[in-house]
């Protein structure tokens, strides 16, 4: 008898579904406040030196690496030393379900002013478990009315908790970013919005991030009526839920900038959560 109850007990665990572990972004959150405080400890540059992977690119304006853009610099003057103090905090955060790929994003202020900037930052962690950014940026942007740097930033709903291989998340999002940009060439805010989770934020102008439907439409109504897209990299989580992407974005008239977003897999459909033009 207990050899038939251990049996219908095992049976029955392995019918059940598999429980997602839970999706909590504090490891991230805790990596960029750790970031911030060393840039006000140390100054901008040895703090980014410290917490940027090897891979790790920035605009300026063009990609490049931020090893060597940072590691050519001098050190500067530390705050204390009468360098300017950057301070920054994040506002919106998510993480994978594997725990491997996050992102922040947040004000900025510049020697305590009002924030003027929204940053953004993508996260990968380590072999030894520690985190590293991959790709570091903002834009200009009226901050006066973010949250403090004491307020909970607001977390990322966790995405589909079935597992897929990140090569074929990575082919998916490739594939939903030439969707995206095939659109975007005929009707850049038609295209984007069709792609863009409900609760997505998207930011560019001066304006804070767009966090509602009404914020969206003004947001994209400060960019060209047309767009041209072009994937150049980025990466996806183990879990295959969370892809990062980045590339060019140009039109007429003068436009040449680039783009980050985030992907998120969500009951089976990919959507953009961030969208950035920098």
């Amino acid at each position: 008898m207990r050899t038939t109850l251990a049996l219908v007990a095992v049976a029955l665990s392995a019918a059940a579904p598999r429980v997602a572990p839970p999706v909590d972004p504090a490891p991230v959150i805790a990596a960029e406040r750790a970031f911030a405080a060393k840039a006000a400890e140390a100054g901008v540059t040895a703090s980014f030196l410290a917490f940027m992977a090897d891979q790790a690119i920035v605009f300026s304006p063009q990609p490049v690496s931020a090893k060597a853009l940072y590691g050519s610099q001098p050190p500067g003057k530390t705050p204390k030393e009468g360098g300017p103090l950057l301070a920054w905090w994040p506002n919106f955060a998510g993480v994978s379900r594997s725990g491997d790929l996050g992102f922040t994003t947040g004000p900025a202020s510049v020697n305590g002013k009002p924030p003027g900037l929204f940053y953004f930052t993508i996260w990968a962690r380590q072999a030894d478990g520690g985190w590293k950014w991959v790709y570091d940026g903002g834009v200009q942007a009226d901050g006066a009315a973010a949250p403090g740097p004491d307020a909970q930033p607001v977390a990322l709903p966790p995405g589909d908790a079935q597992p897929m291989a990140p090569a074929l998340a990575w082919a998916q999002v490739r594939a939903a970013e030439a969707a995206l940009a095939t659109g975007a060439a005929r009707d850049c805010a038609e295209a984007l919005k069709a792609a863009l989770a409900p609760d997505a934020r998207v930011q560019g102008s001066k304006a804070p991030p767009a966090t509602t439907p009404a914020a969206v439409d003004r947001e994209l109504a400060t960019r060209a009526p047309s767009i041209a897209y072009r994937l150049v990299g980025g990466g996806a989580a183990k879990a295959g839920d969370l892809v990062w992407t980045w590339g060019d974005a140009n039109w007429e008239k003068g436009g040449d900038a680039h783009f980050v977003r985030v992907w998120q897999r969500r009951a089976g459909k990919w959507s953009v959560v961030f969208d950035q033009i920098v």
